[in-house]
């Protein structure tokens, strides 16, 4: 029996991943679909950590924008994360999966702090955990949360979640020609100036050489495909 590629990964939610169709909020039915997709890499043994966004309910740099003080409009979108991170837990304990959720800001009261020894030890008995509150400072993105948290906990891989199949010149949503990369290398990436994923968050990955594999969330098995090294998607790599 095929073996998966990687036995510990990390898989970064954009917040909007939660909202389904409405764009905002959380839609229950598909926060129901994440958690079945992550249940089944689960299954096969795959330790899983999860950083999730707040973009669904709060976006810090928009807030900034709209005249909040850009650390306290961080602060929230923080918090935002932890709600979410919240409903994926609700959901993935309904199918019997453990999971733990950790902050990087103490809340002792719904959550553990992020203590990387401790969540170290949860993934390797196999629970799900989820990572929230980002890096619990201002002015870093989620993915550079990921990015961190992928190299603290020794993840072969960041799994970037997202609604198109991959990295393109420019966004195929809007452009329908847009081109496909299907390998990238980090400085590649970055000279590019791509905003897939945050130019802070892609340094941190090319220094301690963790891939970041951008695919489609929103088809069924496609998280299964990935930890089995099929070729989908976009794989940002060292050269």
């Amino acid at each position: 029996m095929k073996k998966p590629e990687y036995k510990r990964i990390l898989l970064k939610l954009g917040g909007e991943s939660l909202s389904g169709k409405k764009g905002f909020g959380i839609d229950i039915q598909k926060i129901n679909f994440i958690a079945k997709e992550i249940t089944e890499i689960k299954e096969l043994g795959v330790q899983t950590a999860v950083v999730i966004g707040g973009g669904n309910i709060f976006r810090g740099q928009e807030g900034s924008e709209k005249g909040i003080n850009r650390v306290s409009a961080d602060y929230m979108g923080m918090l935002a994360t932890v709600i979410n991170a919240l409903a994926l837990q609700d959901s993935l304990e309904k199918l019997n999966i453990e999971t733990r959720v950790q902050t990087a800001i103490e809340m002792k009261a719904i959550a553990e702090p992020y203590i990387r020894r401790r969540a170290i030890r949860h993934l390797e008995k196999g629970r799900i955990v989820i990572l929230a509150a980002g890096t619990g400072n201002p002015y870093f993105t989620t993915d550079t949360a990921a990015a961190l948290r992928a190299i603290e906990l020794n993840t072969e891989a960041i799994l970037k979640a997202t609604k198109v199949d991959g990295i393109y010149e420019s966004d195929p949503l809007k452009n329908t020609k847009a081109v496909k990369f299907n390998n990238l290398g980090f400085l590649e990436f970055l000279n590019k100036g791509l905003k897939i994923m945050d130019a802070t968050a892609i340094s941190l990955c090319m220094e301690n050489n963790i891939p970041v594999i951008v695919f489609n969330f929103n088809t069924v098995g496609n998280i299964r495909r990935v930890v089995f090294g099929e070729k989908i998607g976009t794989i940002v790599k060292g050269e």
